[in-house]
């Protein structure tokens, strides 16, 4: 059976066994920031299992992309020298929440691999967990597995948990016997790590929840969750030994080999070229952009991992994008989403490349050098941390090099290393403080502010200094929850609503509003009165502030769409504020928006608005939001039902959104983009305005072209003409300058001449000219050293620091060096320089000290000639 087919037959079995077929995640976690990558089937449904998040359904199947190369989960430096280590993989699996248990998985388990699979019984081999008798007695009596393949192993083997504490249990493996010629033993025996006996199939049986004090409390609901790695069944069905002969790494392999222009098929590093791609390409696919942190920096490590690797096979052009195209012809039916990127994928990998091929050379020939005068078996952290830094090798691929030469790298070392920079590096930004972590909230708010900007409402809950209170006095600063409300919290980006809550002798002014497990806190003074639980209020938000976030966030929707239109598919919003004030966009896109890219993003959404569309809002399920278009956002988490927004001509933006918008597009008014730039690799970020705030720019805008128009004594439409013929007229200002000082500096060297002295049979000159800039001073010596034939020159000049040129003639310089000589001066004013041997150059701040570094050239010199 070929690959796609296996996880066909996998998908309809479970699909003919009452299971909803679930598409694959984002390699990006949408429900777990403690995971840096989707590395499991059950990591989607993780909320599930824990009881946070409902569906429709009580049974599912995937087929799950995973990356395990980054974190606690990490095979990338095994990928290559071994059989069945991947950075990528797909992950079969059948999940039951609170459904069938463990009779009914074992039974799915073996009737999927003995008869739709058709292996043969004998060539399994089954382990449980040593005190799980519930699982033994449904394998040996009811499967009627073989006791002689059977195993009971302890908890390290064969006991799953989700943490130290909360849902965890015992699980039953399947391994595949790949015959008595392959070295190895079943598993549980001394030779277990062998390779006869591989494990193809994991299933877990959560029944427990452990506590803190390490008891296990039984799960109200036990559910099921199994995991089969596709790569290594896919080996079992097609009769190999490693997953990178199967038909999937066959064709790849082939492509990897084309491409590069080898036949040596046993290489190991067209197998990691082959892996490598696979990773690189859905990770980009799912929006992750190579960095020097986070997600990005693991795919900016795999990428190079895999350049270099092309290099050992002799490519010194660049490859690794081509591999992009057969990847699709592999994987695209099953994952069309991989397709639809393939031109951005492309087009990253080739960028990545092109930076990575101009240092890869030179620190490939530094680390040899070093490796030269290494003495021992260890390349020290200092030398690790060296390529790392200046060179951009990962240090595990500075480890994979050292491997391949029966060497290590000194771990600790680089560590210690990147601890240091990280202290000396500036702190990069400050986050806002999740103000109110730590409070125990007991209740849950209703948002009634879609339609509403007051309501009646009950306090259920007050905080003050994050402690639950009955009442608050007045001047004190508190967290007031109300049953319902019509504030928004922020999420989304959209800043939370300002306002009031009073009674008929209080008041308390909102300044903040967020959201925590279901509650909106209110956050604020108590500016008069007092405030109880259980007391009536009534609230208000500011309703023009809220208006000017309703445009901004409307004018965010469109201008999302519009940048997708102009730029390409490849534009996904990597993070967004929405305030009363302006709007704030931060998008995937490799380059500079170009001026008539931005001007086209604004007339696309400026025709939008014109067209004055009502703004609709559908509450669906996620699937059908999907199946109409609906744009998601990669890592996020929706809920079954979502709100649905549609705006503009023919469904022009339809994103899902649970911010609040305008009624209509034309209330937008105006669109102005005021800002593009770059916030990080491959992350553009755009300012814009609206409505009022828009004119008001517009306004501005005018203003200081008045201004510049009365400067240059013209009016606002004849101010650009103007300007360039200002512009023009300094420019040939500039050149007049340039050739006068030109003139002034060859008559003054001319007269430096005649300063020239004789060191040891050779003309120096040394002096401090008056007056002259940096590239003078250069000329200077360059003209000073073609007159005097054979010769040293040192020329100073002062300013707001002082500058150093130091000439050798080229017959000259086996003796001295330029280089040598002018960080000699240099030191003395404070500074250091560097050049050829026959020309270079230093500054300094020490002014003062300059005609004293210049006299002590002869000096000097006297000792070196």
């Amino acid at each position: 059976m070929k690959t796609s087919e296996i996880r066909k037959a996998f998908l309809d079995y479970f699909q003919s066994q009452g299971h909803e077929v679930v598409a694959s995640s984002s390699l990006v976690p949408g429900n777990d920031p403690t995971l840096l990558f989707t590395n499991a089937g059950m990591v989607q449904f993780k909320d599930v299992f824990l009881g946070r998040d409902q569906r429709n359904y009580t049974r599912a199947t995937s087929s799950q992309r995973c990356v395990r190369a980054g974190g606690k989960h990490n095979d990338l430096e095994n990928v290559g020298y071994t059989a069945r280590h991947h950075t990528f993989f797909e992950m079969l699996g059948n999940f039951s929440f609170g459904d069938y248990f463990k009779q009914d998985a074992i039974r799915f388990a073996w009737q999927f691999l003995t008869e739709t699979l058709g292996l043969p019984k004998e060539k399994l081999w089954v382990t449980v967990y040593h005190e799980d008798q519930e699982a033994e007695a449904i394998w040996l009596k009811e499967m009627g597995v073989d006791p002689e393949r059977f195993s009971r192993l302890g908890e390290d083997s064969n006991f799953w948990q989700m943490g130290d504490t909360g849902p965890c249990g015992p699980c039953t493996e399947i391994f595949y016997d790949h015959g008595a010629d392959v070295w190895g033993g079943p598993p549980g025996s001394p030779e277990e790590d062998g390779d006869r006996y591989i494990e193809i199939w994991n299933l877990v049986f959560m029944q427990y929840d452990r506590q803190p004090d390490g008891t296990l409390e039984p799960l109200p609901k036990p559910s099921v969750d199994t995991g089969m790695g596709l790569e290594r069944i896919a080996a079992v069905m097609q009769g190999v030994h490693s997953n990178y002969e199967i038909d999937l790494f066959a064709n790849l392999l082939q492509a990897v080999a084309k491409v590069v222009g080898t036949e040596d098929f046993d290489n190991k590093s067209l197998r990691v070229i082959a892996d490598h791609i696979r990773s690189c390409a859905f990770l980009i696919t799912d929006g992750v952009l190579p960095s020097n942190e986070g997600r990005g920096y693991v795919l900016r490590r795999i990428l190079r991992r895999a350049i270099r690797h092309g290099n050992q096979l002799g490519m010194k052009d660049l490859f690794f994008h081509k591999l992009v195209a057969p990847l699709v012809a592999e994987m695209g039916a099953a994952y069309p989403e991989l397709a639809q990127a393939q031109p951005q994928v492309e087009k990253v990998l080739k960028l990545e490349e092109e930076q990575f091929a101009k240092t890869l050379e030179q620190g490939l020939r530094i680390l040899e050098q070093d490796l030269a005068d290494l003495k021992g078996e260890e390349i020290p952290g200092s030398v690790v941390f060296k390529l790392y830094d200046t060179y951009g090798f990962p240090a595990d691929l500075t480890a994979d090099i050292a491997r391949e030469r029966g060497l290590t790298i000194d771990e600790p070392g680089f560590e210690k290393e990147m601890e240091e920079q990280k202290k000396r590096s500036k702190e990069a930004g400050k986050f806002k403080a999740n103000y109110h972590d730590g409070l125990e909230i007991a209740s849950a708010s209703e948002f009634c502010g879609y339609d509403q900007t007051a309501s009646e409402s009950v306090v259920t809950e007050l905080f003050v200094d994050g402690e639950p209170v009955q009442r608050v006095s007045s001047g004190q600063q508190a967290v007031v929850v109300l049953d319902n409300t019509p504030f928004y919290a922020e999420s989304g980006g959209q800043v939370g609503d300002v306002g009031f809550i009073r009674t008929s002798g209080a008041q308390f002014d909102v300044t903040d509003t967020t959201k925590e497990r279901g509650a909106h806190l209110h956050h604020g003074v108590l500016t008069q009165g007092e405030l109880n639980v259980g007391d009536t209020v009534h609230t208000e938000i500011d309703n023009s502030r809220r208006q000017a976030i309703r445009l901004n966030h409307s004018a965010t929707h469109l201008m999302h769409a519009a940048l997708r239109k102009v730029l390409g598919e490849h534009v996904q919003q990597k993070g967004s504020q929405v305030t009363a004030d302006r709007l704030r966009f931060d998008f995937a896109h490799l380059e500079a928006m170009k001026p008539q890219e931005i001007k086209a993003v604004e007339r696309l959404v400026n025709e939008q608005i014109r067209a004055n569309t009502e703004v609709t809002t559908e509450l669906m399920n996620i699937e059908d939001a999907k199946a109409k278009g609906a744009m998601a956002l990669f890592g996020e988490k929706y809920d079954d039902e979502v709100r649905v927004l549609s705006m503009g001509q023919d469904d022009f933006s339809i994103e899902l959104c649970g911010g609040t918008h305008a009624r209509r597009t034309g209330d937008i008014g105006l669109f102005r983009i005021v800002s593009e730039g770059g916030v990080a690799a491959g992350v553009r970020r755009i300012e814009a305005v609206t409505g009022a705030g828009a004119l008001a720019w517009v306004d501005e805008s005018e203003a200081a072209l008045a201004g510049i128009g009365a400067l240059v004594k013209g009016s606002r439409d004849t101010s650009l003409e103007k300007v360039q013929q200002m512009l023009e007229r300094v420019k040939t200002l500039e050149k007049e300058l340039e050739k006068q000082k030109a003139k002034l500096a060859s008559s003054a060297g001319d007269d430096l001449l005649q300063q020239a002295q004789d060191v040891a049979g050779v003309k120096v000159l040394s002096a401090v000219v008056e007056g002259v800039d940096g590239k003078s001073l250069r000329d200077m010596v360059d003209k000073l050293k073609d007159k005097m034939g054979s010769g040293i020159v040192v020329l100073g000049a002062g300013g707001e620091k002082a500058s150093l040129v130091a000439g050798v003639t080229k017959d000259l310089t086996g003796k001295v060096k330029a280089g040598d000589l002018v960080n000699h001066v240099a030191q003395q004013v404070g500074g250091k320089g560097g050049g050829r041997p026959d020309m270079a150059m230093a500054g300094g701040p020490d002014v003062a000290n300059l005609p004293a570094a210049i006299g002590s050239v002869t000096g000097w010199l006297a000792e070196k000639l």
